[in-house]
């Protein structure tokens, strides 16, 4: 008895794909498409934490002055967890977040 192959045998011709799906935080977005070789040659991928980044960074900055009597760690964790609303993996990933607060 053989083992059952792993892949199904298709012909390899140029195309385009495209899809749209339902992801965590949102929709995830993607197109390809391929030479006559089957390479492919353009690829898109629009995922949620980029149709969320205008937000992402705006919503610190709503909320910030209400927090300025709180320490700068405080501030910084309230901040992170705000962007971690749409991507709870943004900070493990980029480690972008550098707070600076400027009091009187």
């Amino acid at each position: 008895m053989s083992a059952p192959q792993a892949r199904a045998d298709v012909a390899v011709h140029a195309g385009v794909g495209s899809s749209a799906t339902e992801v965590p935080r949102g929709t995830l977005y993607h197109r390809y498409s391929l030479d006559d070789q089957g390479l492919i040659r353009y690829a898109k991928i629009v995922p949620p934490t980029s149709q969320n980044q205008k937000r992402i960074e705006e919503d610190p900055w709503q909320f910030v002055s209400q927090l300025t009597s709180q320490p700068t760690d405080e501030v910084t964790w309230k901040c992170e967890q705000a962007v971690r609303n749409y991507d709870p993996c943004i900070f493990c990933s980029t480690h972008f977040l550098r707070l600076r607060v400027e009091r009187e």
